[in-house]
């Protein structure tokens, strides 16, 4: 079993590696975006407290991320398989609470993917995934939020991780098939 941590800014493509890490491995793959979009578009309960957090730049509570994880995991029980977890955990709460949650199910974190890319590049990846994704979030006011948010609240874990020796640096520039052939010795090793 691996279980994988993709972390990175905002555009740093956590979901187009965590794809290529999918179609190469077999892991399951939980995106806590992907997760609160879903729930956004089906106007739950959920949803509208995500989106009242989402639309203004700002992380969801720990408690709440938490909870929707675990949620998640119990109804998949072929997560026994591996995961890889894109966009959690954004906290040093919420990357004990992962330790937790694993252990709760006998297995633990191997390794966290850190792909590491320049602003001036992340800012121009999501103001062009904004033209045709359609997301809110992805324009210039609230991508600048978002990364001031990751930068002061996110970027603790990195340290975190390290002192875990958990933690690889994966350069995020250049043709996506390098990025992967990078993360691909990591994971192979593992």
């Amino acid at each position: 079993m691996k279980n994988i941590v993709i972390f990175g800014a905002p555009g740093s493509g956590k979901g187009t590696q965590s794809d290529l890490l999918i179609k190469k491995y077999g892991l399951y793959h939980i995106s806590t975006g992907d997760v609160l979009r879903e729930q956004i578009a089906l106007g739950s309960e959920l949803g509208k407290i995500a989106e009242s957090y989402i639309s203004h730049g700002k992380l969801i509570p720990d408690d709440l991320m938490i909870e929707i994880l675990d949620d998640v995991l119990s109804k998949h029980p072929e997560s026994g398989i591996g995961v890889i977890f894109d966009g959690f955990p954004r906290t040093i709460k919420q990357a004990e609470a992962l330790d937790e949650l694993l252990a709760k199910r006998n297995s633990q974190l191997n390794v966290v993917l850190g792909l590491e890319v320049e602003e001036e590049e992340l800012v121009a990846r999501l103001l062009n995934r904004g033209k045709t994704s359609g997301r809110s979030d992805d324009n210039l006011e609230t991508i600048h939020k978002r990364l001031d948010v990751y930068k002061s609240q996110t970027t603790p874990l990195k340290e975190h991780y390290m002192e875990q020796g958990k933690y690889v640096a994966i350069h995020g520039m250049g043709a996506v098939e390098d990025i992967f052939a990078c993360i691909q010795e990591v994971v192979d090793a593992l």
